[in-house]
């Protein structure tokens, strides 16, 4: 059996769209701040149960066309793969280096403990390098952004 699709919906189910506010304009970036919200936080019966989850989040945008200003409101748009980047070097990859570490130093040493805990020390500088490079990777994360009329 063959299913068609749609190329339109396929086009509209690989972006994320937000709205948002600017807090700051600046020549080469854009500050938004979105509200992230969990399905809960959005519920009617919110209040009754404790599994709200709502955050500020703030988005600068590097590439622009038109003029904004701060305070107005605006649609980010983005795609799922951002997503899948973001979820890969957060915690696919930590996990992997975690995994391949304890694997090889249990082998070389024959020490759980020393294993155990030289594969956790990885994530230190792991982690130190997404820090130092931080700046090159909110570069990569690109987001469309549009005014709401």
């Amino acid at each position: 059996m063959i299913f068609f699709r749609n190329p339109a919906i396929k086009q509209m189910q690989e972006k994320v769209l937000h709205t948002g506010i600017i807090q700051a304009v600046s020549e080469d970036k854009l500050t938004v701040t979105i509200v992230s919200a969990s399905a809960c936080s959005s519920c009617h019966a919110k209040g009754a149960c404790l599994a709200s989850d709502m955050k500020e989040k703030e988005i600068d945008i590097y590439r622009f066309d038109g003029k904004y200003q701060q305070g107005q409101h605006v649609n980010i748009v983005g795609q799922t793969s951002q997503g899948y980047k973001a979820a890969f070097y957060g915690y696919v990859l930590p996990f992997l280096l975690v995994f391949a570490t304890l694997l090889i130093t249990i082998s070389i040493t024959h020490s759980d403990g020393l294993s155990g805990l030289l594969s956790l020390a990885i994530l230190i500088p792991y982690y130190a390098v997404l820090y130092f490079f931080r700046n090159n990777l909110k570069r990569s994360f690109e987001f469309e952004i549009s005014a709401i009329n």
